[in-house]
């Protein structure tokens, strides 16, 4: 039996902004309200149209929309699971699960082979912490300013205070060492005398975009194994294809006990991510397939999700098209901000479709993010760093997006230069210094 149904017309946007108010957080409405009040209701490719039927360029969605937004493929795959078996019995085998680790085990570095399924980033993490106690690293070494979510043992991880104050104790026994400073890790190694489990991004995304020192990645991978210590490499946001590569790791030829995925790996449609292992850290877990569990892991809906987005990176190419847009991107970001904002600019960084645009001092960062959306695009901002506006746009935009993201970057950055900038003057057709 077939059922159809007719979507219902939604409440405006004042009665939906009272239900946040009253029914979700205060606080999120008022940020939704900052943000010009848009109700977000359809999505395709790149695009997100609202209630009022505008057009909004999403660069944003924190890493998960590399290939965009109800990419077909995904939605084939996920159709067909949909009406065969969305959810199953967690008693019987199912294929999909299988046939997904099998998919993504292909994709990753060799010697991992090992692939325990969650529905976010943080349970990923959560899990690799658990891993680490089975093989006796109970010793947690992350970085300051990495991310790497906010339940209780992600949360102890992640390296800003203001999200762990009003929940502190956290886990005991984890310590934060400066992102690019080998020597500190070394320290810390040492005195956790073979109890250590590292815990690092690749590229620190919510940090704002911060690259690592050429070669520190690799001496990383070669401390912890001098020490005795778990490395576990956090690829929620940098992997399939982000950065311009499969995983971060990719860079430097890493082979990390544990990698973690997610974001984009459910495609944009579902929430999925991994952990990635080497079958002797997996030990504990292959032997008692109970010992950590989850009512939707593997979930064959997710599952068919998994499958569809690896292939489509595969077959459209997606990790070349981020690595080429990013360069394009990177390079016209950047001319603006520095045209519009002089030494206000910071620095712009990037790694293929991972780019930051770091200010001197607060304020820029978020007007832009307003004022963008007035321009129609959706950026990011950065968790841990209130300098950096973010962008992570998806690996399908043509050249005309392109040419529109850039455009209106431009007309953003001119009205705010106005406001931060008194000795630069707008004039139609680009931004020029007056003189001094």
């Amino acid at each position: 039996m077939t059922t159809t149904v007719t979507p219902a017309q939604p409440p405006g946007r004042e009665e939906i902004g009272r239900l946040y108010r009253t029914r979700l957080s205060k606080g999120r409405a008022t940020l939704g309200e900052l943000l010009g009040g848009e109700l977000e209701m359809e999505s395709q490719g790149a695009w997100v149209t609202t209630a009022t039927g505008r057009r909004l360029l999403n660069c944003g969605g924190y890493g998960v929309l590399l290939m965009g937004a109800r990419h077909p493929v995904v939605v084939a795959h996920v159709t067909e699971q949909l009406h065969r078996n969305p959810v199953a019995t967690r008693v019987l085998l199912e294929p999909q699960a299988a046939l997904a680790a099998d998919a993504l085990v292909a994709k990753a570095p060799a010697g991992l082979d090992r692939v325990h399924f969650a529905c976010s980033g943080a349970e990923a993490v959560e899990t690799a912490i658990k891993i680490a106690r089975t093989r006796g690293k109970d010793r947690l070494i992350a970085t300051h300013g990495g991310y790497h979510g906010k339940t209780m043992g992600a949360l102890s991880l992640t390296g800003k205070d203001l999200f762990k104050e009003p929940f502190r104790p956290l886990l005991p026994g984890t310590c934060h060492v400066p992102y690019g400073d080998a020597e500190a890790l070394a320290e810390r190694l040492d005195a956790a005398s073979g109890r250590a489990c590292v815990v690092i991004e690749p590229v620190q995304g919510e940090a704002g975009v911060v690259l690592p020192p050429p070669g520190y990645l690799r001496t990383v991978q070669e401390l912890c194994r001098a020490h005795d210590a778990l490395f576990v490499l956090d690829e929620i946001q940098t992997g399939l294809g982000r950065l311009g590569s499969w995983w971060g790791a990719d860079e430097e030829g890493l082979t990390p006990d544990l990698l973690l995925a997610g974001k984009g790996l459910g495609g944009g449609i579902m929430p999925v991510s991994a952990v990635i292992a080497a079958a002797d850290v997996f030990g504990a877990f292959d032997r008692d397939p109970y010992l950590h569990t989850s009512t939707f892991s593997g979930m064959p809906l997710a599952m068919a999700a998994v499958r569809g987005a690896l292939r489509a990176i595969e077959e459209e190419d997606l990790v070349t098209r981020a690595r080429e847009l990013g360069r394009v991107l990177l390079a016209g970001i950047g001319r603006i901000a520095r045209e519009c904002f002089g030494d206000l600019v910071r620095e712009v960084r990037g790694r293929g479709l991972l780019i930051g645009v770091e200010f001197a001092g607060p304020g820029p960062a978020g007007d832009l993010l307003i004022e963008l959306i007035r321009q129609g695009v959706v950026a990011n901002h950065s968790l841990n760093s209130h300098l950096v506006l973010r962008f992570t746009p998806p690996a399908v935009l043509g050249p005309s997006e392109v040419q529109f993201l850039l455009a209106a970057f431009e007309r953003a950055c001119r009205v705010q230069a106005a406001r931060y900038v008194p000795d630069i003057q707008t004039q139609e057709g680009g931004v020029a210094h007056a003189q001094r």
